[in-house]
């Protein structure tokens, strides 16, 4: 199961960030001759002064041949020259996770770990998080790691904590490298438009994510049409769906304000639908699914109560920042595309909604059309701006639109009408020191006040990545909750 892997053999990591620190430090205990290629000179250089054997992207390229195995972190694609490159040499590719998963299979760590793995485009941190927090309570000895924080392999490395399951939550890069997962139980939460910037076709992204249901229990969300529509086709010999209405046979769902399993017990109550503390039925849908998982592999209904019970979200996730005036405020940072959005706003009657980034070739026009109901005002910000506020237009035409700009991008009077929408100018970082980031969200905060009523949620929902104003969505919702503190204080 490890072949090509064995003592001595060169291996090439491709990326030297989080993953690829991991993949090193898990070759080199095994005793394999690693290699590293980064596309940034001073990370190689990083790694060069601690005695790393490096090598240049295009060097690696060119070698490809010389090299066994390629471990390469998830965040290249499978047209990245290397990889392409060592796929025509007929140079096996592992992901983080493959190696993990084969490592762990072959008994390196000790007695395999039982994989509960999480994945789908929304909700994933949530659900795994659920999940991980139903294991312990229910005594079930539990690692939390993957996309979630820590590397699965650095989990296993420097856990001297036993634990007989690991509560995963995969992205579709980490997926597609991992070929050969078979996990105890596997859930696609929901499929949606996005990362087609890496993911050749919708066809291919949902491919990837049908991955975790290759093993033993596969788990789809039935509300959701394409995740239902993998149930059948799944390999797993067990097949459970989950929804937020009255489930069938097979399924867990919602009967008369509570979750119920009609999967793994005939009706068996696991927990008031107002117990969940994540608003709106994503809320609900995320703690069904993590409840499949813990019910596959055995935990009663009173701990996985429990658990949801004193569960909290994790930060930048529907977090509400402050209460001002009779306006809340809430971090939804995380809903980093238009899928996500679209069930942050639902959660709220009456929103302005803050939105923009970077869309990664995912279309918008769907989601504003279902959320127009529910929109007072909306702040735009981001380079992929425009595309919401068309958008907008057309779906929500009597909404007021204002877009956020920085100076260098603006090329319009600070006063143009675009698509209907305000445009208010920030000009560029002065030597204030404060980052365009913070001007960026003191604007927006701003705008959105005077948008705002009481009983109105400023929801800060952006459907799209932060990389074009910040350096994450963390560091966007940080920013949007200190300009919210200061503009209340």
């Amino acid at each position: 199961m490890l072949d090509p892997l064995v003592p001595g053999a060169p291996v090439l990591v491709a990326g030297g960030g989080v993953t690829g620190r991991a993949v090193l430090a898990t070759l080199t205990r095994y005793g394999a001759d690693a290699t590293l290629c980064d596309d940034d000179p001073a990370t190689l250089r990083k790694y060069a002064e601690t005695g790393v054997p490096t090598a240049s992207m295009s060097t690696a390229t060119q070698q490809i041949s010389d090299y066994a195995l390629v471990v390469t972190s998830p965040g290249f694609s499978p047209r990245a020259p290397v990889l392409v490159a060592a796929s025509a040499a007929a140079v096996p590719i592992w992901g983080d996770v493959e190696l993990a998963w084969r490592l762990d299979a072959t008994g390196y760590y000790g007695p395999p770990r039982r994989w509960l793995v999480v994945t789908g485009t929304n909700g994933k941190t949530t659900t795994t998080s659920m999940l991980h927090a139903m294991l312990v309570a229910g005594d079930r000895r539990s690692l939390l790691c993957g996309n979630i924080g820590s590397p699965v392999l650095d989990v296993l490395d420097e856990s001297a904590k036993p634990s007989d399951f690991l509560a995963v939550e995969l992205s579709s890069f980490q997926l597609h490298w991992a070929p050969s997962l078979r996990p105890e139980a596997g859930v696609v939460l929901n499929i949606a438009e996005d990362h087609l910037d890496w993911h050749s076709t919708m066809a291919e992204y949902t491919a990837d994510k049908a991955r975790v249901l290759n093993g033993r229990v596969a788990v789809v969300g039935m509300d959701d049409s394409r995740a239902a529509a993998l149930l059948e086709t799944a390999p797993a010999p067990v097949r459970v769906g989950f929804r937020l209405g009255e489930p069938a046979v097979g399924e867990l769902g919602v009967h008369d304000g509570q979750l119920v399993d009609r999967a793994f017990a005939d009706g068996q109550p696991l927990m008031p639908v107002a117990s969940i503390p994540v608003p709106g039925p994503v809320g609900v849908l995320d703690a069904l699914a993590a409840a499949a998982l813990a019910r596959s592999v055995g935990v009663p209904a009173e701990p996985i109560a429990d658990a949801v019970a004193s569960f909290r979200p994790g930060r930048h996730r529907a977090e509400v920042v402050a209460v001002a005036d009779g306006i809340r405020y809430v971090d939804d940072s995380k809903a980093t595309n238009p899928h996500a959005a679209e069930a942050s706003v639902l959660a709220y009657p009456r929103v302005v909604w803050v939105a923009g980034g970077l869309l990664k070739g995912a279309s918008v026009d769907a989601e504003v059309a279902r959320i127009a109901p529910r929109l007072v005002g909306a702040v735009l910000i981001g380079r992929d701006r425009a595309e919401v506020a068309e958008a907008l237009s057309r779906h929500a035409p009597d909404v007021p639109v204002v877009q956020v700009v920085t100076g260098e991008d603006a090329g319009m009077d600070a006063t143009a009408v675009v698509c209907g929408a305000s445009v208010v100018e920030v000009a560029k970082v002065d030597d204030s020191g404060q980052t365009i980031g913070t001007r960026v969200m003191t604007a927006v905060v701003a705008a959105a006040r005077d948008l705002a009523r009481p009983g109105d949620t400023v929801l800060l929902a952006p459907a799209g990545a932060s990389f074009d104003q910040f350096s994450g969505y963390a560091d966007r919702g940080d920013a949007f909750a200190a300009a919210v503190r200061a503009a209340i204080r």
